[in-house]
């Protein structure tokens, strides 16, 4: 009997429920926050808790104050020495040594000395410290890595670049030569250059030779017109003009 009622009253298979639950009311959005009273923001605002800052302990951060760094004695010995350098030379060159052992040094500064180059080592922070301070500031970028200087009271690029073709491990960077800065190009468009002696004996040929031209110029009018006057002093005489009126009755 129990069974037969559970039956009837439970629900067949693929039949729908009798009864749906439907959701009314309200479709207002209620997720806005309320307007606040003016008063009541003013005194949240005062009211609100601000923490204390937080205690860092002496020398947990680096200080702010910035520490000048004075250059050391032997600093200064080698700033003195490339100020003189830089005053009395007129060539000064900036090489990259790419690993050349002792040996090869030795040769290459022999060989420099010949022609009266001399070859000098300063570290580079050393020297852009110098050049930051002079008027060669823009050699500053060539001193990166192993670096050497060539100087010599004369410019003599064409001597330097000729023994340096032996040396296939030293490379120019740069150089300046009578207060220019130069390239490794225009180090060598620079050598190709004639000699001072030979530039001043083109110069005296040249000046000679207007100088003759302008005597000769000068020797010539006069000539010409002398030439001419005495022309016209034969041609006004009594005597010519008597010679001149016989041929002519001759003529006739």
């Amino acid at each position: 009997m129990a069974a037969t009622l559970c039956v009837k009253l439970l629900p067949k298979q693929g039949w729908l429920p009798l009864t749906q639950s439907v959701r009314h009311g309200s479709k207002a959005v209620t997720r806005h926050r309320k307007p606040m009273h003016i008063l009541k923001q003013k005194l949240l605002a005062v009211t609100q808790y601000i923490p204390p800052k937080r205690v860092v302990p002496a020398g947990a951060y680096p200080s702010q104050n910035r520490k000048v760094q004075e250059d050391s004695g032997l600093a200064l010995l080698l700033k003195k020495q490339l100020k003189s350098i830089f005053q009395d030379c007129k060539m000064i060159a900036v090489v990259q040594n790419n690993a050349t052992n002792s040996e090869d040094m030795i040769i290459l500064r022999h060989r420099l000395y010949k022609h009266g180059i001399t070859v000098k080592f300063f570290p580079n922070q050393v020297m852009r410290s110098f050049l930051n301070d002079s008027m060669h500031s823009n050699m500053a970028p060539l001193f990166i890595g192993p670096t050497v200087l060539f100087v010599s009271k004369e410019p003599k690029p064409r001597e330097m670049l000729v023994t340096l073709r032996g040396s296939p491990q030293m490379t120019l960077l740069g150089a300046c030569i009578e207060n220019t800065l130069l390239s490794a190009q225009g180090v060598v468009t620079y050598s190709k250059l004639p000699s001072v002696t030979v530039v001043q004996g083109e110069l005296v040929s040249g000046l000679t030779m207007l100088t003759s031209h302008t005597a000769s110029m000068l020797q010539r009018h006069p000539a010409h017109l002398s030439a001419l006057l005495q022309q016209y002093l034969k041609q006004q005489s009594p005597d010519s003009s008597a010679e001149g009126t016989a041929k002519s009755e001759e003529a006739a």
